[in-house]
């Protein structure tokens, strides 16, 4: 018994010893691995392995400064691409330093990584075809519903489904792109979603004028860059750079770019101008989970 609590320990102490590793994997490799997604509102691929988006800007700031800190002359930043479904274990398991993609903080993800402080706070809403007809939760009765695999919408969806009694199918995109185009080809009446992602789907879409954001919101939950847990110092590092963005403005700038500009690759506006629950997370940096936005 006590040589199995030994070998327990030393487990511990192994595991504990890699996940506070972070800092000195980039120096020792030059490299840092970010997490980015082929078609989320904050971090999206216009081809040729070329990523962009409001969290990919926020990141690369965030790699200058852990570069900096380091003391490193330079740092190769490698791009993986996750999806809703596999980016909590591949920060998990160290193929990813950063994941720069769309995630909501909450507390069950919390049990298995870190999230530095909130850059977005997201209002789940529902997107649907402008001559659909419909408007509110109410109207998705005997509808079809589309969301993505591994997200907190199919949490929000399956909710609001037991508190209101209505009844709908839900089919599932395996990506956001892909539940957008279960929208789009007639599969799904509405595509339930973070309401950035389903702006940018609809702004770059063939035809933005056919679609409409519609509803109640559905959930306020913060947005996160993710990272692996029990790694103060790296943390540390990633959390004082993004407040230091908040501090310069300079967060308040890339939100406009992405937001309430052009962006690419066809020059679309997505036009979601900052909300007062964002403000106000920048006003007061925290890696609170979205439980805590649901007891006010």
């Amino acid at each position: 018994m006590k040589h199995s609590i030994v070998l327990l320990a030393l487990a511990g102490a192994v595991s504990l010893a890699q996940a506070e590793d972070t800092l000195k994997k980039i120096k020792d490799t030059g490299t840092i691995t970010l997490g980015v997604r082929e078609s989320s509102g904050l971090s999206y691929t216009i081809g040729d392995g070329k990523y962009v988006g409001y969290h990919i800007d926020v990141c690369e700031k965030i790699v200058s400064d852990v570069r900096k800190a380091l003391g490193l002359s330079g740092i190769t930043t490698k791009y993986q691409p996750v999806t809703s479904a596999n980016r909590i274990p591949l920060t998990v398991n160290g193929t990813v330093d950063l994941e720069c993609g769309s995630t909501t903080n909450n507390a069950t993800r919390q049990k298995d990584v870190a999230f530095a402080v909130t850059t977005y706070v997201e209002e789940v809403r529902i997107a649907v075809k402008a001559n659909s007809g419909i408007n509110s939760i109410k109207d998705l009765a005997n509808k079809t519903v589309a969301t993505t695999t591994g997200t907190t919408s199919v949490q929000t969806l399956r909710k609001h489904e037991r508190s209101t009694g209505v009844d709908f199918k839900e089919v599932f995109g395996k990506d956001h792109a892909d539940s957008f185009l279960l929208l789009e080809s007639g599969r799904a009446d509405a595509f339930v979603m973070d309401g950035s992602i389903l702006a940018k789907n609809i702004a770059t879409s063939k035809s933005p004028k056919d679609y409409k954001i519609v509803g109640e919101v559905l959930s306020v939950e913060p947005i996160a860059i993710m990272m692996r847990k029990d790694d103060p110092a790296f943390k540390k590092v990633v959390d004082n750079s993004i407040k230091e963005q908040i501090r310069l403005g300079d967060l308040a700038k890339l939100y406009d770019k992405w937001f309430l500009k052009p962006i690419p690759p066809a020059g679309a506006v997505i036009g979601m101008p900052l909300n007062e629950a964002t403000k106000a997370a920048w006003a007061n940096p925290n890696d609170k989970p979205m439980e805590d936005y649901a007891k006010k």
